[in-house]
């Protein structure tokens, strides 16, 4: 228990610091949360919990996958803003644009053998 403990209270010490610097500079805050910190969090508790190079090969892989299609949500976000649309409008769309695309790599790639 104490280590889920950890876990949680170090991966949201990562997020209220990256709100933290974003608050007085946003491009380093972005620069932070660019890392892929959150992924290399969870291989190190994936490898701490199972020691599993295959899963973690695995795990590694399919985040490769997924950050594509949530990509254009950070252009379409900003876009969507500057056009003078409301913030949680903005947030549900770009999230909702995410979600589809998803959805969409992993059907796309499964037609090249690679399942998510």
């Amino acid at each position: 228990m104490v280590y889920f403990i950890v876990k949680c209270a170090l991966s949201g010490i990562i997020i209220a610091v990256v709100s933290e610097v974003a608050k007085r500079s946003p491009a380093f805050g972005a620069l932070i949360v660019s890392l892929p910190l959150v992924s290399l969090l969870g291989i190190l508790w994936l490898w701490r919990d199972t020691g599993d190079a295959e899963r973690i090969a695995s795990h590694a892989e399919s985040t490769f996958w997924y950050v594509l299609p949530s990509l254009p949500m950070f252009l379409v976000l900003p876009a969507m803003l500057r056009a003078g649309v409301s913030f949680w409008p903005s947030m549900g769309v770009s999230c909702a644009l995410t979600v589809i695309l998803y959805f969409i790599t992993a059907w796309s790639l499964g037609k090249f053998g690679i399942n998510l």
